[in-house]
């Protein structure tokens, strides 16, 4: 009976200690991704904030400027370009909503965001766009790869349509969690009008015609925690001003939008909350678990080597033997 229950803990420290390893290398990819259906808003606020007021052609102090972000899973689309990708894709509809102190809308540019659901990297297909440009992103947008690590990535930055790197700028203690710092910074550059403006019957087209160019500066920060990939809180010191042409009455340029964007403090607690609970639930297959299992495998052996010890222990009579039959002679 003891070498009987020995064998059954040998076979049960066998198989935990071999779950241990599949389940952080091998399950956790798979498992850990993004859903297709997200649905996720934040709202950023920029408070003593400069705006163009388009009537007069002037720039003037405002109390605030609001911008409210959203995302929105596209369950269809991604499942129709996972059949040719391959892979488990995410398509994000995306919206960046501008409005002025009295809510009426300064900009608004949509986007939409094709990525692969476990790395995050992005996915080429037909739709990928940005204020219905076609684009070609390279690089991360929005969110980081689980288990970011501590070293510059590539983002995606939409105004400029362009990559460029972020940097890793240490670690740190966000309301108690702990986050890696990036921080990016795109210099002055040339970006298009938004397709749709904030006064009636002025289009990117007519102001192009004016000789009126529109440019564009920021300065990124990100505070992210490294197990989700997922930013509990980011800003922008983010500057736009108008150049030459007839539009602006022979002055050189004018501020159109300047402001220190910063998250709302209820969609930061909202933020920190939520990420805190999926990092309880990204780290049962990257550590709690496997760690967990590896110490029962552990246990286990033990104690099926010490029963198995305790079977053969000195001083227990030997079995038995059956007598040797004696020889037959022809």
């Amino acid at each position: 009976m003891r070498r009987t229950t020995s064998l059954i803990l040998l076979a049960l420290a066998v198989f935990f200690t071999a779950l241990s390893p599949l389940l952080r290398w091998y399950a956790f990819p798979r498992l850990a991704k993004i859903p297709p259906n997200q649905y996720q808003d934040m709202v950023l606020e920029a408070r003593g904030a400069t705006l163009l007021d388009y009537g007069t052609m002037k720039a003037r102090k405002v109390s605030k400027v609001t911008i409210v972000q959203t995302l929105k899973g596209d369950v269809a689309a991604s499942r129709r370009i996972e059949g040719t990708a391959g892979r488990d894709v995410v398509v994000w509809d995306g919206l960046s909503y501008v409005q002025g102190p009295d809510g009426k809308m300064v900009s608004r540019i949509p986007e939409r965001y094709i990525f692969d659901a476990h790395s995050q990297e992005p996915v080429h297909a037909t739709g990928e766009t940005v204020d219905g440009d076609p684009v070609k992103r390279e690089g991360i947008e929005f969110k980081w790869p689980f288990l970011t690590e501590k070293r510059d990535y590539e983002y995606f930055d939409a105004q400029t349509r362009t990559t460029n790197p972020i940097h890793y700028e240490g670690t740190r203690n966000f309301r108690g969690v702990k986050v890696y710092y990036f921080e990016q910074t795109i210099p002055w550059t040339k970006v298009p009008f938004p397709k749709t403006m904030p006064v009636q019957g002025i289009t990117p087209e007519s102001v192009a015609k004016t000789g009126t160019t529109r440019w564009y500066t920021t300065v990124r920060r990100f505070w992210v925690e490294p197990v989700t990939g997922a930013p509990v809180y980011g800003e922008e010191i983010h500057k736009e001003e108008l150049r030459g042409g007839t539009l602006l009455g022979g002055r050189d340029r004018v501020t159109a939008f300047a402001g220190h964007v910063k998250m709302r403090e209820d969609y930061v607690e909202h933020t920190v909350a939520l990420v805190e609970h999926n990092r309880t639930v990204v780290l049962l297959l990257t550590s709690y678990l496997p760690w967990g299992f590896l110490t029962l495998g552990i246990l286990l052996l033990a104690l099926s080597l010490y029963l198995e010890a305790r079977g053969r222990r000195p001083g227990d009579p030997a079995p038995a033997r059956a007598a040797e039959p004696e020889p037959v002679s022809a």
